[in-house]
């Protein structure tokens, strides 16, 4: 059993913060006693000179080797209270997480126009209907990863559904993960403490999946070793007495030809490497993290195997890389100039990297899609153990034709505001039909269904106490706009995404593949009543005739009475509870699913509710109305 996160959060941002505050204090102690130090020695050195005394000249000395050693020791202080702080934030985010404070949790991730859509994945308008991304959403909720690959991949995983094997194999990982929370923090500190974003990281798969250029012209490297040692030979014959200056400097003059040639392409190879260099070593950070950490779940014993190649850890062969970047640096020195004309170093230094890039570079990608991953999963089980009571969900490989649930509720309300019901969606040549008064829940539940089915595809707990389903392909017509700019009323916006769903539902019959499931709220306010009644009549027996199972919420009663579908339909509703008192009239939702068809409407009660005018039905309009 887990511990209550809330408590546990509280009480470990606490711990965190007191120790915050001990470290900024520290910090500040450490550092008045470094200027202090620095003042002394400075004033002591002073006085050494003016009096020309040799032990307050060793005194001086000694006092900058403390400074230094205070600076050293400020240093580490300093990275101490870093990492405190971020410790501090990671708890203040599963706070703000479980109080769905989206504002207080780190902005989702944006939109990426270039990323191709994946094969099965959810359409746009069907990830806006369910909050899946962007703010307020799914994947702000699971937004638990630190790089860059790791948040494409969450992202991924919510709008790409897993087959059931994958699905199986992910809930054992979250299930393994979820009570290791040390673990997960420590995860999520070496994470911000990681400085790279999406093109940094883009740009470090290029170059190490890239050309190597000097091996593309080994003749350049053969000259760029040859001219140095000949450089050399000559600069040690000339520093014996051998008249052989004007060779040397020849030879240097031929250095410099070289680098005018080529060296611009040689230091713009090392440039693009240089670029990355800072986020090496945190990568290794976490490279090291997961594959010592003992697992048990084979999907976790198998993302160790993919960190390792040709038997050397992924870690060790990026601190490999890291350990030339001195080398690198060199080339930013004021003095650089007459070592590369003496020596021609960025060949050098750019032979070492495509070294490592021929050996590693083809394993990288390889490393940080794995790394992705073992991220992605932390973030699952991170959601499992902030919500104990949610459920791993049953996906059925083959034979299920019914979507059965316990007591669910919206994933992405907070728990005290989520109420749980009983749906059941299916078999095919069925489905649901929700009616109800206006705020009364319909498209609540709807994007409930939805919501869980995403969490259930890809390998988390759901947000009820039990969820049976088939591998489903969840599209939905919920939030429809209209286009001003494109010259589209909001009726025809919503026939085009109409014509969408009854494509996906005729293609998903004829090629086969995951039982579609539709979700439609409100279709075709568009117009007016009885053609809305006609049209929503013809395009729900067409889903249904396709095989298609969904639902459907609407104000309109009558499309319960209509024959064709009467047999199909399984009925449910909300409802309201109106009370006039002294203090005014107030209206109450208990949001709980009933069987049949809706007995009441709401829309002239909340009108008086919200102190507009409201005629007696049975009184006429009078003129000055």
């Amino acid at each position: 059993m887990f511990p209550d996160p809330t408590a546990l959060y509280t009480e470990r941002l606490a711990r965190y913060n007191a120790a915050q505050e001990r470290l900024e204090q520290h910090s500040r102690r450490v550092g008045n006693l470094n200027l202090f130090l620095l003042l002394v020695a400075f004033a002591v050195l002073a006085l050494a000179a003016f009096r020309s005394d040799s032990w307050l000249v060793a005194l001086a000395v000694l006092l900058f080797v403390i400074f230094v050693g205070g600076l050293v020791m400020h240093h580490r202080v300093n990275r101490k209270l870093q990492t405190v702080s971020l410790r501090a934030g990671l708890n203040r985010d599963g706070l703000a997480r479980l109080a769905r404070d989206w504002k207080a949790l780190p902005a989702p991730l944006t939109e990426s126009s270039s990323a191709p859509t994946p094969v099965g994945a959810i359409d746009p308008a069907t990830a806006a209907d369910l909050d899946l991304t962007g703010y307020a959403s799914l994947a702000q909720l699971l937004g638990t990863p630190h790089t860059p690959i790791g948040k494409r991949t969450v992202q991924r995983w919510i709008l790409t559904p897993a087959s059931p094997a994958t699905v199986r194999a992910r809930q054992q990982s979250c299930a393994e993960l979820a009570p290791q929370i040390d673990f997960r923090e420590e995860v999520g500190v070496r994470g911000r403490l990681l400085e790279s974003d999406e093109e940094r990281y883009a740009q470090f798969v290029a170059w190490a999946e890239g050309e190597r250029w000097l091996h593309a012209h080994r003749h350049w490297l053969w000259v760029a070793r040859l001219l140095p040692l000949a450089v050399l030979s000559l600069f040690v014959a000339l520093l014996v007495g051998y008249p052989v200056l004007a060779p040397l400097l020849g030879l240097l003059l031929i250095n410099l030809f070289v680098l005018q040639s080529v060296g611009r392409k040689v230091g713009d190879a090392i440039s693009r490497v240089a670029a990355q260099q800072g986020v090496f070593a945190s990568y290794a950070d976490l490279f090291d993290l997961f594959t010592a950490h003992p697992v048990q779940a084979a999907g976790l014993r198998q993302l160790q195997e993919r960190l390792t190649a040709d038997q050397r850890s992924a870690a060790r062969q990026v601190r490999d890389l890291a350990r030339w970047m001195p080398l690198v640096d060199i080339r930013r020195s004021i003095y650089f100039f007459p070592i590369e004309v003496a020596t021609l170093w960025s060949f050098h230094v750019l032979w070492l990297l495509e070294r490592w890039q021929r050996s590693a570079g083809a394993h990288v990608r390889e490393w940080l899609e794995a790394l992705g991953e073992a991220e992605a999963l932390l973030a699952l089980a991170t959601l499992k153990f902030e919500q104990p009571a949610w459920v791993f969900p049953d996906l059925q490989a083959e034979g299920g034709e019914t979507l059965a649930a316990q007591a669910l509720a919206h994933p992405l309300l907070p728990a005290g505001r989520a109420v749980g019901n009983d749906v059941e969606v299916g078999p095919p040549g069925s489905y649901l039909l929700v009616t109800g008064s206006n705020m009364s829940g319909k498209s609540t539940l709807l994007r409930a269904l939805g919501v869980n089915v995403v969490l259930a595809q890809m390998g988390a707990p759901v947000c009820a106490a039990a969820l049976t389903l088939p591998r489903l392909a969840v599209i939905s017509s919920m939030r429809v706009q209209d286009s001003l700019a494109a010259g589209v009323s909001f009726y025809m916006a919503e026939l085009r995404r109409l014509k969408e769903i009854v494509d996906r539902a005729d293609a998903q019959q004829a090629q086969g593949g995951p039982l579609l499931l539709y979700l439609l709220d409100e279709i075709l306010q568009g117009t007016n009543t009885a053609e809305r009644q006609i049209a929503a009549r013809h395009i729900i027996s067409h889903l249904v005739g396709r095989g298609a199972i969904g639902a459907v919420s609407t104000h309109d009663l009558t499309l319960a009475d209509a024959p064709e579908l009467k047999r199909a339909a399984r009925q449910v509703y909300f409802t309201e509870h109106f009370t006039r008192g002294a203090d005014g009239p107030t209206m109450t939702f208990d949001y709980k699913l009933r069987p049949g068809i809706a007995v009441s409407t709401n829309a002239l009660k909340l009108m008086e509710l919200v102190g507009l005018p409201v005629n007696d039905a049975s009184e006429p309009l009078s003129a000055d109305a």
